[in-house]
């Protein structure tokens, strides 16, 4: 054991740095250029490491210590393996090839650091495409069919149906030669199925859009009757819609039926329309049992405004009392799903918060919101009104029974609005009284009740010629609600049928600023600037109208008027022709065309008009007068003959007729008629003189 120990000597107490420059000679590289067994690795592959082999000795070989001179000895791993440039055996091992990436002797010597080997130059370029290939002709293909599929979709989406058409019939020839293509160079299991359904697809698609049902038809059932497409039994809903278009309901109903037991329960939301479609191809058919079958079901699984609409149609159309007031009671508790108005409003003054506020007050989703609350108040009024008088005894009973579940529901303001149609029915069976107590119950409710209450009393006070009623009703839907432009235009009106038509104009301007599209204020301001003399004014207003009320009767008689009154025929003639095409048997109407043709020397047109004039109302005497005197004129008295004694079959006791029948048989020539006129006109106007001058003659 004391073989290892060494004791120093005296002369070496002195040095404390003492074996600071002993270091294992594996790590000295500045004699690496004059090893033999190095240089002799580097330049050839012998430094690759052998495979380890009984040869190589183990972890038991023996170690060498370097002496503190520098000496090299042979060293060994702590794995057993022999160190680089070791002698074994009388043999010097080869030197491993194994270094640093980037790092070699000549980087040492001072090149650049290059690990990517950019030094090197460019890359050669890439091998051109054999575009002529077939796999790159099946390539550009698909992608051509794929392009042909979306500019379809996209014209069909901007409204050009015959663009979409034809774009889809061109991507259908090019995916079947695609698939020839493939076939010819690859097995048929490489064929793109997806490309091929998508094609079918969206062709039967634009046929169904262009209203080519017989070829929609055939093309989903391409589809449906290839098992390959996992999904195409789906497409039977598009065909029971196809038929449901073309009126082959009992063909919908059972297309209907085969996609609702091919569609897994998972997609609920899908087999609640199909049930909604097949309650409504019931109905087309009259099948209304069956029909409300669908439609509970629908109304038990996911109700919607729809479905219980259309349950409320068929328990009325079937005339069951009570499963009228069930389905009623179903359709009104079905969920909004609408934020209520308070959301709306800031609860405090902070900018941000109000900025917010008003920022979604008037959104898309808030527009949405607002048209599906009309909607449920539209469907519920309208069943209210539908089963009201039927539920019960008497329609006032329907009406108090609907008020009631109304007033029990989410939609409270609604009772109101009943209340006021329970009025209107009873106005349309010509109940004024009863109508007149219901309305008048509004008075002490709040102010937009109130205010449509009084509007109704006030006009109908002012259809009984009541005025000072009427006056009093209106001043009270004015003051219950200003922004009401029906109370305004009925206080305007009480105000025009006294006599003041600029106060009155002022009331209908005000109702048009609370609301731009109310007709009825428009139409009377344009009246009272007539009144006033203010023609051109007047026209302004009509024109505005008949923009809004395209083909109103009413609207182009007014307009074909003012241009009477301004003097200008040919603009009042072409705007009585546009009367006289949505009115064609209006008398009046065809007696003005003959009157201002007639004023324009037009005699054979204005005959034209009197005559289909006198045709649809031959008791106009003034249409009877012309016709009888363009007869004289036209040298045929004996046609005037009739016209005249039309005449004096209307006013007998004007002489004036029986003396223009004497002088047309006087003027044909048959004198002894015209004698025998005059003596019975004689004998019942003795004291006629013309009588008496041509009786004497």
């Amino acid at each position: 054991m004391m073989q290892n120990v060494h004791l120093a000597t005296e002369a070496d107490e002195d040095d404390l740095y003492s074996g600071y420059n002993d270091y294992n000679p594996t790590f000295d590289t500045e004699n690496l250029e004059n090893d033999a067994a190095f240089q002799q690795a580097v330049r050839t592959s012998h430094g690759r490491r052998p495979p380890m082999t009984a040869k190589i000795p183990g972890t038991s070989a023996s170690r060498h210590v370097a002496t503190a001179f520098g000496s090299k000895a042979t060293l060994t791993s702590s794995m057993g393996r022999p160190m680089t440039g070791a002698i074994q055996d009388g043999v010097a091992r080869p030197m491993t090839a194994v270094h640093a990436a980037g790092y070699t002797k000549a980087s040492m010597r001072g090149s650049l650091f290059d690990p990517l080997g950019q030094a090197k130059g460019p890359a050669p370029p890439l091998e051109m495409k054999n575009q002529d290939s077939p796999e790159e002709k099946i390539r550009q293909l698909e992608k051509k069919v794929n392009e042909l599929v979306e500019e379809s979709c996209i014209a069909n989406s901007s409204g050009d149906l015959k663009l979409a058409l034809e774009k889809a019939k061109e991507a259908g020839r090019k995916e079947r030669v695609l698939v020839r293509q493939r076939e010819q160079i690859a097995t048929p299991e490489s064929i793109n199925l997806d490309l091929t359904y998508t094609v079918l697809f969206n062709l039967a698609s634009q046929y169904a859009a262009n209203e080519m049902y017989a070829e929609a038809l055939n093309t989903y059932q391409v589809i449906v009757k290839n098992k390959m497409f996992s999904n195409g039994g789906r497409l039977k809903v598009n065909m029971g819609n196809i038929y449901l278009k073309q009126r082959n309901y009992s063909k919908a109903i059972k297309f209907y039926r085969m996609a609702l037991d091919q569609i897994p329960s998972v997609h609920k939301e899908m087999r609640i329309k199909i049930m909604q479609n097949i309650g409504v191809a019931f109905i087309k058919t009259g099948q209304y049992i069956d029909a409300i079958s669908s439609f509970e079901h629908t109304m038990s699984m996911s109700p919607n405004l729809k479905a219980g609409f259309n349950l409320v149609l068929c328990c009325f159309a079937v005339g069951d009392s009570e499963q009228m007031k069930k389905a009623f009671q179903k359709l009104i508790a079905v969920p909004l799903e609408v934020d209520y108005d308070d959301k709306y409003i800031s609860p405090n003054d902070d900018p941000h918060t109000n900025l917010l506020i008003e920022a979604i007050k008037n959104d898309s989703l808030r527009q949405m919101e607002r048209e599906r609350k009309s909607m449920a108040e539209e469907y519920i009024m309208t069943a209210a009104k539908l089963i009201a008088p039927v539920i019960e005894t008497s329609f006032a009973v329907g009406y108090d029974w609907c008020v009631e579940v109304v007033k029990a529901s989410q939609y409270v303001e609604l009772a109101n609005d009943l209340e006021i149609n329970k009025a209107t029915t009873y106005l349309k069976q010509k109940d004024f009284n009863q109508a007149v107590e219901t309305l008048k119950t509004f008075e002490k409710k709040d102010s937009r009740v109130k205010s449509a209450a009084a509007t109704n009393l006030s006009f109908l006070y002012y259809l009984e010629n009541e005025l000072a009623q009427a006056t009093d009703y209106a001043d009270l839907a004015v003051n219950s609600d200003r922004y009401n432009p029906a109370a305004l235009t009925n206080k305007g009106n009480t105000i025009f049928a006294s006599g003041d038509y600029e106060k009155a104009a002022e009331f209908y301007k005000e109702a048009l600023r609370n609301d731009s599209s109310c007709t009825e204020a428009l139409y009377n301001l344009g009246l009272s600037y007539k009144k006033l003399n203010r023609i051109d004014e007047a026209l302004d207003c009509f024109l505005k109208l008949h923009a809004i009320l395209r083909n109103n009767a009413q609207v182009l008689h007014q307009i074909a008027n003012i241009y009477e009154v301004m003097e200008d025929p040919n603009q009042a003639i072409e705007w009585l022709m546009q009367l006289i095409s949505v009115v064609p048997t209006d008398p009046c109407v065809l007696s003005k065309l003959g009157k201002l043709y007639d004023n324009e020397g037009d005699k054979s047109q204005a005959f034209h008009y009197y005559y289909e004039s006198y045709r649809h109302f031959p008791s106009n005497i003034e249409v009877i007068e012309w016709l009888g005197a363009y007869y004289i004129d036209t040298q045929f008295c004996e046609k005037a003959i009739e016209y005249f004694e039309r005449a004096a079959l209307i006013l007998p006791t004007q002489v004036k007729w029986q003396l223009m029948i004497a002088s047309c048989y006087r003027r044909s020539g048959n004198y002894q008629k015209a004698l025998d006129k005059y003596k019975v006109i004689h004998r019942k106007f003795p004291e006629n003189v013309e009588c008496k001058l041509f009786h004497g003659m």
